[in-house]
């Protein structure tokens, strides 16, 4: 059996371009893939604090140290630059992978730089 787990989240990136007429995807800065190990090509999640849209697409690698965030193609309608928004990757993992899984988590402050990362999701409190 296998389990999908969060592989890798990109917590409140800003949005830094929509651009309609595009062949489609989520160009995100090279250097915040490789610290979250989203892979070029890989599907991604995207949720949208300011507005509630969620959808999926595909990342592509945009220039290392921009503090890239663009929505491509049809999906520019669902974001806007200045939006907030959260970007997941997911991975199925067996049973054995899941004792040592740890996603790679990377938060972002105003402009798209990196506050922390961690390998955990604080518990909610009530």
């Amino acid at each position: 059996m296998h389990t999908i787990m969060l592989k890798a989240k990109l917590h409140m990136a800003r949005v830094t371009h929509a651009v309609l007429n595009y062949e489609g995807s989520c160009a995100i800065d090279g250097d915040l893939l490789d610290m979250a190990g989203i892979r070029e090509n890989e599907q991604i999640q995207i949720y949208n604090v300011e507005n509630g849209e969620r959808f999926t697409t595909y990342a592509i690698r945009g220039e290392e140290g921009s503090r890239l965030i663009s929505i491509n193609g049809a999906a520019a309608h669902l974001a806007s630059p200045g939006h907030r928004i959260i970007i997941c990757s997911y991975a199925h993992y067996s049973e054995a992978e899941l004792d040592n899984h740890q996603p790679a988590l990377v938060y972002l402050q105003e402009g798209n730089h990196v506050s922390h990362t961690s390998n955990a999701i604080p518990v909610q409190l009530a």
